[in-house]
């Protein structure tokens, strides 16, 4: 190697000093701010309008539904006329005209009343002080945790005071009912059904379609079949009712009855949703460790207490979220089954929402429905945040 290129410095890039330089830098710099905005690169073009489409679809509702909400909308000759009145649908909807329909009538709870919602209250207490005992536990999580644990004490208590002789619930305490009371029987039914079916039992495939069909007719079919068998003076069960001594009983002129009925209804449809899926679930564990729990002399109980039951749960919290987002917005039941009545005894949040649309109240439709968001919003959260630490414990 000559002595003058030993001391030459490393070699330059090449077209450094070329007059396209510039130009290279700027498209490759516009090609980084391209690649990050559209990480599939040409495939972004194809994707990114489908994509703000069905934002636009999604947001737009929501965020014109927020404005009507905070108005008062009126018909008139032409058109319509959208006047601002600030929160004065919500204040009606919590402390006005419409308090003793949304939230019910409030009297003292009675002696299980209390009781419930003292257990409530130690409940609440244990997993706050167990949070902060905690290593994970934060001051915002700590926070948040004692803000849902207010909201949520101050909801059973609402509950507690309106469903005894004197009070009345009101939309919210209804809808709470038609959601926990049937997402507990839904659960417990399909989870039933499914660990039968899962065995080797004759005819298993036939009852599998047979629970199936529930599910496959329109809730406004239940609503009307239901109806019918309700019905103690004409309906198809009319002499069983008679034979009983019930034929001149009613079922919706009886709060709790009319009640039970939607609760009833909404059961038999939505049972077969969380079958299907437990069943699943239930096939997809292995079978080797409940063989050998089997040998070992583990009975059934034990086999589903601590090998089936923690290896559905996943699952199960899934299944559980997606039908309670579900329950909440109950509405086709109540309103073809009991109208609501007697009075608005089955009048769920969707239907209080609904008949306020109907009656020409589009902010008061609004505030309802939004009320309804933030809830469902608030507990899914909670929700998952409860549950998800055990299931990963689980799994």
């Amino acid at each position: 190697m000559s002595r003058q290129q030993s001391f030459q410095g490393p070699a330059a890039p090449p077209g450094l000093d070329s007059p396209e330089a510039p130009l290279e830098a700027e498209q490759a710099a516009k090609t980084v701010w391209y690649s990050r905005w559209s990480p599939g690169g040409s495939e972004g073009v194809f994707i990114w309008p489908a994509v703000l489409v069905l934002l636009g679809f999604s947001l737009f509702p929501l965020i014109v539904s927020l404005w009507l909400s905070f108005s008062r909308l009126k018909f008139v000759k032409g058109g319509v006329q959208i006047n601002n009145v600030g929160l004065a649908n919500y204040r009606k909807l919590f402390f006005g005209s419409e308090q003793a329909h949304f939230l019910g009538v409030w009297t003292m709870p009675s002696v299980l009343g209390l009781m419930f919602f003292g257990v409530l209250v130690l409940v609440t207490v244990v997993l706050l002080v167990k949070y902060v005992r905690s290593q994970a536990g934060t001051v915002a999580g700590l926070i948040l945790r004692l803000a849902f644990a207010l909201f949520a004490l101050a909801v059973m208590w609402m509950v507690v005071s309106t469903v005894n002789a004197e009070g009345r619930p009101g939309t919210v305490t209804v809808t709470l009912i038609y959601v926990y009371i049937g997402i507990f029987l839904q659960y417990v039914i399909g989870l039933g059904l499914a660990l039968l079916t899962a065995q080797a039992l004759p005819g298993r495939r036939f009852f599998r379609v047979v629970f199936l069909l529930p599910m496959m007719i329109t809730p406004v079919g239940v609503a009307y079949m239901f109806r019918m068998l309700a019905d103690t003076s004409k309906g198809p069960f009319a002499p069983v009712w008679q034979a009983v001594g019930l034929g001149e009983t009613s079922w919706v002129n009886n709060a709790w009855g009319a009640r039970s009925a939607v609760i009833i209804g909404d059961v038999w449809q939505w049972t077969a949703f969380m079958f299907i899926v437990l069943l699943a679930a239930v096939e997809a564990q292995p079978r080797e460790p409940v063989e050998a729990a089997q040998v070992d002399g583990a009975s059934r109980w034990k086999v589903f207490r601590y090998l089936t039951f923690p290896g559905i749960l996943p699952v199960s919290t899934a299944l559980i979220l997606i039908r309670m987002i579900e329950a909440y917005k109950i509405m086709d039941l109540p309103n073809v089954l009991t109208n609501g009545g007697p009075g608005t005894a089955t009048e769920s949040m969707t239907l209080h929402s609904f008949i306020a649309w109907r009656a020409l109240d589009i902010g008061g439709s609004a505030a309802v429905a939004y009320s309804l968001l933030i809830l469902v919003t608030i507990v899914s959260v909670a929700f998952v945040n409860l549950v998800r630490s055990r299931t990963t414990e689980a799994i």
